[in-house]
């Protein structure tokens, strides 16, 4: 029920602007002030495949997955938000198009939201958060740019090992089927590297 989650912290908010670009104290409680809390309970929707993407939604707790499908109307992760990560559809909320994915919660999900209107009235208003938005798609391109190398260049143990190194609370949450899909492996291959994994050995 939507009554039992847990609201989301302003310090955990004002911590995460501070962190990401030139903003002090008083320039991260005003910021902070123009976002709204925003609570998922588990399985609902932050975003549905065909909505156009006005949420920039900063998690401070839970677990997102964002998936889309194939041809065969297979559904394919695409990426997992653990806490502390800014949560949208990019090319849906810049572009203002239809987004081709789905944004789900895997858990119940707490944090901050500001529209897409809201946002670039910032931008405009304090040069500070400019430079913070600025960062943040920096760091979110680099990590796609490794993440797209890595499904060339890294075996599927390489990759199963990496996440459970960077984002524990994902195999911890997440069903083993969207990791498969997340990783490029059918449930079998993902179930065999996870016993070589916990075994010591190498899938």
């Amino acid at each position: 029920m939507r009554s039992s989650l847990t609201n989301p912290s302003p310090e955990k908010m004002r911590r995460f602007l501070q962190s990401r670009g030139p903003i002090n104290a008083e320039q991260a409680l005003e910021i902070a002030a123009q976002f709204s809390p925003k609570l998922l309970a588990k399985n609902e929707f932050l975003l549905r495949k065909g909505q156009v993407c006005d949420d920039y939604f900063f998690l401070d707790h839970g677990l997102l997955r964002a998936f889309a499908s194939d041809p065969d109307g297979n559904e394919v992760t695409t990426a997992f938000y653990p806490s502390g990560q800014t949560v949208l559809e990019v090319s849906s909320f810049f572009n203002r198009t239809p987004s081709q994915e789905n944004i789900q919660a895997l858990t119940d999900c707490a944090g901050w939201v500001i529209s897409f209107a809201q946002l670039n009235a910032l931008f405009h208003a304090r040069p500070e958060f400019r430079e913070f938005g600025r960062g943040v798609l920096v760091q979110g391109f680099a990590a796609l740019k490794s993440r797209m190398l890595a499904m060339i260049t890294n075996s599927t143990t390489e990759r199963y090992e990496e996440l459970l190194h960077s984002s524990p609370e994902v195999l911890q949450h997440a069903p083993i089927k969207h990791i498969a899909t997340y990783l490029g492996v059918t449930d079998t291959s993902l179930s065999r590297i996870r016993a070589g994994a916990k075994g010591g050995g190498k899938a």
